[in-house]
Formats: structure tokens, sequence, C-alpha cells
């Protein structure tokens, strides 16, 4: 659970998935036992302040991509970073292979599209590095040991045959430029401290995300549970799996079993091992929540649901609020809200230190618990 419950399934799609904080001692109902939730000690999570050679860097690779786009060659050598335009044609023991055979094919180097270094071999597109446009060369790489894409080229050398067509050329960074590819900016002063504030956000998300996850690992070693509610289990597995079935339908136009043994390369009964594992955690860290947030009498406003569910349905994607709320369920929502609210305070609350591993699974206060059924 290294990504969180709530990470991991909003990234496959909008499911429900909750963790829990709160104070000191023990707390029960009828589900759950949570036997510490404030001061839950997690390993530190480094955050990240965006630097002006990121911000650098972001706008180089937009360039790069610009330059491209717009057909912007370069007579020099090809760079690390740099779009190629290329023809390429493989062999394995003098024999070519499936997929092996490609002309016109843009390809950022250092992107590791292609195949990677091994100890004996240099990677593909560092091979490209250093030369210019309208040079033919010979490389030779290997493939990794599985090689999923196809097995029987396993750990296997191959000749690859470089016709090197374009080297693409950067765009040049102007006001004219920010204006006419960017939809937020005009200047590129303007670019640069609207891309910082924003780089800024998505570090301090990433970092929030990650220490939610920690907790939510933490809570679930410190909490036990003694039953779960009727069909709470077998409606998260339904959640779930209608999920995993609407995603690959929109993303890979197939069904859910033939992704599971095609993609993820495993049986439909561990598939729903998998799944009903997933859902009993979902539904343990559910059930600490609502007795922290009782306990600790956090509650969900209509202005805090209001507020968040615009912010919920705007990170999914979602094309309006009212068809996000349709497909998630007003209840489900609601439950996410409140977690995450909770969720919030447990990170107010949490102690961050460079080794978590000893940290207690009971409260060092020795107070006795507080039944809230």
């Amino acid at each position: 659970m290294k990504k969180g419950l709530m990470v991991a399934l909003a990234a496959i799609a909008v499911t429900v998935s909750v963790a829990g904080c709160g104070g000191d001692g023990k707390l029960s109902n009828d589900y759950v036992t949570v036997n510490q939730y404030k001061g839950l000690e997690i390993a530190k999570v480094e955050k990240k302040e965006v630097s002006d050679d990121d911000v650098e860097q972001t706008i180089q690779s937009r360039l790069l991509s610009s330059g491209k786009t717009d057909g912007l060659t370069k007579d020099g050598a090809a760079e690390d970073g740099d779009w190629v335009n290329i023809d390429y044609s493989g062999s394995v023991d003098g024999t070519a292979f499936d997929g092996g055979t490609s002309t016109g094919y843009d390809l950022q180097l250092g992107s590791g599209t292609f195949l990677a270094a091994t100890d004996d071999y240099k990677g593909f597109e560092e091979q490209i590095v250093g030369h210019k446009a309208g040079e033919e060369f010979d490389i030779q790489v290997q493939f990794p040991d599985p090689y999923q894409n196809n097995t029987d080229l396993s750990g296997k050398p191959a000749d690859f045959h470089i016709v090197l067509n374009k080297v693409y050329a950067p765009a040049e960074l102007t006001d004219e430029w920010v204006a006419s590819n960017d939809d937020s900016y005009t200047t590129v002063d303007e670019l640069r401290k609207g891309l910082k504030e924003t780089m800024q956000e998505y570090y301090d998300s990433q970092y929030d995300s990650q220490v939610k996850s920690e907790i939510e690992d933490k809570l679930l070693e410190t909490s036990e549970v003694k039953k779960y509610p009727d069909g709470a289990v077998d409606d998260k597995v339904s959640q779930i799996k209608e999920s995993y079935e609407t995603t690959v339908k929109n993303y890979y136009g197939m069904e859910l079993s033939d992704f599971i043994t095609s993609y993820l390369k495993t049986t439909e009964d561990d598939f729903n091992t998998k799944i009903e594992e997933q859902a009993k955690k979902t539904v343990q860290l559910e059930q600490a929540l609502r007795l922290i947030a009782k306990k600790e009498k956090l509650e969900l406003s209509d202005k805090d649901y209001e507020k968040e569910m615009k912010t919920y349905a705007k990170n999914a994607g979602a094309d309006d609020v009212d068809s996000y709320k349709e497909q998630v369920g007003e209840d489900n929502l609601k439950t996410m809200i409140l977690c995450d609210k909770v969720l919030d305070f447990l990170v107010d609350n949490c102690k961050q230190t460079k080794d978590a591993s000893t940290s207690t699974g009971t409260s060092s206060t020795g107070t006795s618990s507080t039944d809230d059924k």
C-alpha cells in the first residue's frame, strides 16, 4: 500500500477509499479497535522545493517539443534530450523480428522509450547521441530478460541499422512564443513565475499524498478488525471491479477478463483475491476513520461538501460536477471527503522520523478504551 488506498483507487477510477487519524488512547466500536491514532510515527517524507533549474528544464522540454511540432531542425550533432526522426531495422542472429523495423519515427533521446543499457551493451537512444542528420550507422543492444513483449527475444543481443533523418531544434523562447503556445501566459516572465507556482503546487500535492499514504499504512497496523459491516466488503469489491471494467473498456477497448490475462499476467481468481483484500483494507480504514471522526467531532458541512466536490470532480477530469456526482454517488462522495478531512487532521498530528520502523502500535498514555458504538 505504498501509494495509499485513496491514491491507488483514484488512479484506476473514482471509488471510495479512506484512512484516519485521531487522539490518544484506544477507540472501539462494533467493527474496529483503533489502538493509536494521534502521534502516529511515520517515515520522514522529503518535501521538494522548486528551483529555478527545475523551471528552466521544464521550459526547455516544451521548447524542444514545440520545435519538433514546427519542424525546426539543426545541423549539429544530436544531444541527450533532443527529438530526432529515424528509420531503423533490427535483427537477432541475422533475422528480422516483428516490431523491429520502422521509418520516420520521432524519438526523444533520453526518454527511455527504446531498449535501455545492460551490463554488456549501451542503450539504444544513447548510441544515437553525437550523430548528425543524414548519417547511417549500426548499433548493438540487448533485450532485457525477461522481455514480456516477445519472450523469444529475452536476453538476446540485437543489431539495428539506423538512418538519422532529422535532428529537431528547440523553438526560441520569446514573448511571442509564449503567447502563441500557452493559454495562461503572454510573456516569458509570466511563464517562469506561473510554472514555478504550478510545479510547487504539484510537489506539495505529491508530498501530501505520500504523507497520507504513510499514515494509512500505519493506521492499518495500529487498528484491528472485529468484524465487517454486513455487505460492506461485497459492496467495495463491486465498486472496485466496476471501476476497473470502465477504465479498461475506455482506455484499452477490451473486457476486464482479457485485460487481466493479457496485461496483468495473472488469473481471474488471483485478481479477485487481491481485489477482496483491497476491499477489506478499505472497509477497515473507513471504519477506523468514522470512529475517529466521531471522537474528534470532525464533521462535513454543506459548505465543505460543495467546495471539495468541485475539487474532486476537477481532479478526476470530469466534464461537470453533476455527472461526477452521479457517477460516484453522493454518499460515496461524502465519505471520501470526510475521510480526507480526518486524514488532514492525522497529518497535523503525526510524527515524521528518519526511521519509523520501531514506532509503537499502542498508545503510550495507557488510557482506557472509549466505546463509541
